[in-house]
């Protein structure tokens, strides 16, 4: 068991091996019949699909009882998994839905191999109607570094291909069966494939968009401006450029991590811990967009960035807002052209989870969608049209979960 105490001199607790090679991708891309894109075929038959499921839940079970020998069984996580599972019961109504959408619709295309190591895999949401390119967000899921899985970006996924736009999310390892360079890498290769493949499944590889929330905000905003230094330092060995991303939205995201850890360390996330994911304290620097973007060394990568746009809820506990505050400040300070917009009173689950699942209109849903569809103006009249998102959980159990949530 980890104490409060033991909380200084981390090293990571496992090595990292970030080679991923550039091999063939099995999945089949859609074929097109008469200049228009086939209807969607199974990517695996459906006995395959449970046998993927059983693998991949073995794998994180697995990991898991590794996780839980390094965080021991103090009160402040028993308490806190025993406050995830109330959240999660109050939620089942919407989480059952979206899980039966997940496994049994035709318009997702799951488990598509990007890379060669564990996890490499991405899903994709797909609009129905595909009679011409569809822009696309490649996104990276949030779960503490720890507990991140592709799935998790389902209901965002469904609700975005209703109106049109193409979502990849995509897996990534997380601790403890990688470290943050792993998980940055994996992301990175991710986005590669996304912009070299997408065309083949009907989207716009000159419309694509990265979006990340909580620690996937992080980890994605990691991989952008990785790719923008070595850009501006005229590496040539690069399989994807930030000028393919049209837009960066990052969704309640920590950018700064040498403010956070303390933060992280008394939310419960102990700092030795945290120390382990991020491969020690002298990386927390490295892994800090916040800060990196300040460092002289790096040239001209700032202004090679996408506009950037953050999003934080004023009442997030988990990651504080002062967080997107202090990168959006550094960003324009540097030139960058940024926007930052804040949610009055919504916590860190508010805006990615309760919102989306009360249905009707949503503030930083219309955001995203008009952003994405602006100067196109058949999909911004539809946009005005579409019926308001369904309730998938009654009004009195969001409001329970939202004083239960231990995020």
């Amino acid at each position: 068991m980890i104490s409060d105490n033991d909380q200084t001199g981390a090293k990571p607790l496992l090595s990292r091996d970030s080679s991923i090679s550039a091999g063939s991708f099995n999945q089949m891309p859609r074929r097109r019949v008469s200049g228009k894109l086939a209807k969607p075929e199974r990517h695996q038959s459906f006995s395959r699909d449970i046998g993927h499921a059983a693998a991949e839940t073995y794998l994180l079970t697995r990991l898991t009882i590794t996780l839980l020998r390094y965080l021991g069984v103090g009160y402040r996580w028993i308490t806190r998994l025993a406050a995830l599972g109330f959240y999660a019961a109050l939620l089942m109504p919407g989480f059952l839905k979206v899980a039966y959408y997940y496994f049994f619709s035709s318009q997702i295309r799951r488990s598509i191999v990007y890379g060669d190591q564990p996890r490499n895999r991405l899903d994709l949401y797909l609009p129905k109607n595909l009679d011409e390119p569809k822009p696309v967000v490649a996104f990276v899921t949030g779960g503490a570094w720890i507990i991140g899985y592709k799935a998790w970006g389902c209901l965002l996924g469904q609700q975005l291909a209703e109106r049109d736009i193409i979502v990849a999310c995509i897996d990534y390892r997380n601790f403890p069966q990688g470290t943050i360079g792993d998980m940055v890498t994996d992301a990175s290769q991710g986005i590669s494939f996304i912009c070299n493949n997408i065309a083949e499944y009907g989207g716009d590889p000159n419309r694509i968009y990265l979006m990340g929330q909580s620690a996937g905000a992080h980890i994605s905003a990691c991989v952008l401006l990785d790719q923008a230094i070595r850009e501006a330092k005229g590496e040539e060995s690069i399989s994807w450029s930030v000028s393919q991303i049209k837009t960066y939205f990052g969704l309640s995201g920590g950018y700064n991590l040498c403010k956070l850890v303390d933060h992280f360390n008394n939310r419960g996330l102990y700092r030795s811990l945290f120390l382990s994911i991020m491969e020690g304290e002298e990386s927390l620097p490295l892994y800090s967009p916040g800060v990196r973007i300040e460092d002289p060394s790096i040239g001209n990568a700032v202004s090679l960035l996408p506009p950037i746009i953050l999003f934080h809820g004023t009442a997030d506990y988990s990651i504080p807002s002062f967080s997107s505050k202090d990168f959006a400040a550094a960003l324009k300070r540097l030139g960058a052209q940024t926007e930052l917009i804040l949610f009055d009173g919504k916590t860190h689950t508010d805006l990615f989870l309760q919102d989306p699942l009360r249905g009707g209109k949503d503030e930083m849903f219309d955001h995203l969608v008009a952003v994405i569809h602006a100067g196109d103006e058949e999909a911004l009249a539809k946009d005005a049209l579409a019926p308001p998102r369904k309730r998938l959980v009654p009004e009195v159990l969001l409001r329970m979960a939202r004083h239960i949530s231990p995020f």
